[in-house]
């Protein structure tokens, strides 16, 4: 197997977090195999979650850290994100994260349209994402017909060119035995030695 570069993304709001262990044993088993890993959690960000009114006529200024973000995704061939699922989607600062990071010129050129759509730029990159939640995996489906999955796959990844993507559900996450917890995070860690 061929070394990867690996963007991995802790998205919870809060250092400590289920989110956090996940994303610790991925990246010291991707690591540990041999991939390149550039690191990224979102409670040591700073960056104005808010994108504004200006559209993307005249978007603020990127703040260091959202620059570093945004070059390491360009420079990655795979990502890696964990996400809660919070009131059926993102958490708010993950959201500001990505409607900051995925500008025109960078992540979709909207000049060249095909079938309505812009020419996604970040082409060649494929994605793992994490969620953690309370809804269990069944209901998720079930009964809301893997909303937060699809926004993230059809609406945001794939739209500037991540594909395919993966997906892992980690439910009930918020009364979880001690057990369930270190089957997931050896989950994950098994995950990172694959790079997948």
């Amino acid at each position: 197997m061929h070394s990867k570069k690996i963007l991995a993304l802790n998205g919870h709001p809060s250092n400590k977090s289920l989110s956090t262990a996940l994303t610790d044993a991925y990246v010291e088993s991707a690591s540990l195999a041999g991939h390149q890993v550039r690191r990224h959690d979102l409670a040591n960000m700073t960056f104005d979650a808010d994108f504004g009114q200006s559209r993307y006529h005249q978007t603020k200024a990127l703040e260091p850290d959202i620059e570093t973000f945004l070059v390491d995704l360009e420079w990655a061939d795979h990502v890696f994100i964990t996400t809660p699922l919070w009131w059926g989607g993102l958490p708010a600062r993950l959201k500001g994260l990505l409607d900051r990071t995925l500008l025109p010129g960078r992540a979709f050129d909207p000049s060249i349209i095909k079938a309505g759509l812009p020419k996604p730029l970040l082409l060649g990159k494929t994605s793992r994402v994490v969620i953690t939640s309370d809804t269990p995996s069944w209901a998720f489906g079930l009964m809301y017909s893997w909303a937060a999955r699809k926004q993230l796959d059809r609406q945001i990844l794939k739209f500037v060119g991540i594909k395919p993507n993966r997906f892992t559900n980690f439910a009930p996450a918020s009364q979880a035995k001690p057990a369930t917890i270190e089957r997931w995070i050896e989950k994950a860690g098994n995950l990172g030695l694959k790079a997948i």
